[in-house]
């Protein structure tokens, strides 16, 4: 790789984000993944909340050093005074604000698109709240799981029954609306680039993580009947989820099409006559049969250890997966043989830190430290022109 080629897409761009929790850090460690410069507005003593929401790794907090890595944190009191005057110096460097405060915390403090847009006119100002700037919901708080309610992911997630319903393993809505700003993000630094105004954008976790569910509300369409819940199962295609094997352990596999449902019933159950059946002749009638249908697979499967059936699903060419826990995941054979992990700088020490996914061939992603509380606060206000007396003023005053 050349050193032209070493260049991020992102260098250069500065985004100030007052963020906390997860929806804006995830979308703004995306930006500094491509070489942005992020500063991490956090409270005096107390920062980012998700800094104490538990201390599984090193005594640092799981979610904070997913999410923060390779950003610099200045303590900042937004409500102090004082502070109004250091933001304004820092939105004149700025490129991209980036806010997810409580619901029109950040227009009271002035940092609106409206207010700023006539000051910084470049500025791409980026708010992401649970429902949106406007509408019945505007100022109902939000949390991840709450949106899993709202959008109904709940309705789809979990064991059959009333009782049965079962929430994503991690944040979803936060990841969605995350990501959707990070997009939303760089395609207003494109459109800048042809017509040198900011614009604004308005993320909402409701409406991302309601977009990613567009196949079950097709489903249900004019009123027709839902997908069950099928706990780890797919909910209307069968068989596709987990198996038990006669070793204790499980196999999850997929099947997509006649042809695969053929092949497995010749060389995975080695009975092609089970292909015939009338009752599993579709995949309609096999999601509708699928308690018999489980019941026969289950008898082949119970001879058999995993590795067995993996061994008959690979010949047969059926999609399958280890049903994987965390540490699995973390030994991952192929996530090792293509080097995704690399270790980060953090005040805990070293620790590992996957790539973002996406390898590119013109450049490498920045990889660097999960910051301290405070760590650059300095070192910033010395950049904006503040001497060490004013600092030091401002810290005595607890503004920083």
């Amino acid at each position: 790789m050349t050193k032209a080629a070493t260049l991020r897409p992102l260098e250069g761009v500065t985004v100030l984000s007052l963020e906390h929790a997860i929806a804006a850090p995830f979308c703004t460690r995306q930006l500094a993944d491509l070489g942005a410069r992020v500063i991490k507005v956090e409270r005096p003593r107390v920062g980012d909340f998700a800094r104490q929401y538990d201390e599984r790794v090193d005594g640092l907090a799981s979610h904070f050093v997913w999410t923060n890595r390779s950003k610099q944190s200045l303590t900042l009191d937004v409500k102090a005074a004082g502070a109004d005057e250091v933001l304004e110096r820092l939105l004149q460097e700025t490129d991209v604000l980036v806010q997810n405060l409580a619901p029109g915390a950040a227009a009271r403090l002035g940092l609106s698109y409206e207010a700023l847009h006539e000051r910084f006119p470049r500025l791409i100002v980026c708010d992401i709240s649970g429902y949106g700037d406007d509408g019945p919901y505007q100022k109902k708080k939000a949390y991840d799981l709450l949106i899993q309610s709202e959008a109904g992911f709940l309705s789809t997630t979990g064991q059959p029954g009333e009782d049965g319903m079962a929430k994503a393993g991690c944040s979803i809505a936060d990841i969605a609306a995350g990501m959707y700003a990070y997009t939303n993000i760089l395609s207003a630094l494109i459109l800048r680039d042809r017509t040198g105004e900011g614009s604004h954008i308005d993320v909402s976790m409701l409406e991302s993580l309601v977009e990613w569910m567009g196949y079950p509300m097709y489903y249900a369409y004019q009123g027709a009947e839902p997908p069950p819940r099928a706990g780890a199962s797919h909910a209307t295609i069968y068989p596709y989820g987990p198996f038990p094997t006669g070793d204790g352990q499980s196999v999850m596999l997929g099947l997509q099409n006649e042809r695969e449902w053929s092949a497995f019933c010749e060389v995975v159950l080695q009975d092609s006559s089970i292909a015939r059946d009338a009752r599993f002749e579709s995949n309609a009638r096999r999601s509708a049969n699928r308690e018999a249908l489980r019941a026969l697979i289950c008898q082949v499967f119970a001879s058999l250890s995993a590795q067995d059936v993996v061994v008959r699903l690979e010949e047969a060419r059926i999609a399958n997966a280890h049903v994987n826990d965390m540490h699995d995941v973390w030994r991952h054979p192929q996530l090792e043989a293509r080097k995704r992990w690399v270790n980060v700088h953090s005040p805990s020490g070293s620790l590992p830190a996957l790539l973002p996914p996406g390898r590119s061939s013109a450049f490498h992603p920045r990889m660097s430290a999960v910051p301290g509380l405070g760590e650059h606060s300095d070192a910033i206000l010395a950049q904006l022109g503040y001497d060490h007396e004013r600092i030091a003023a401002f810290k005595t005053a607890g503004v920083i």
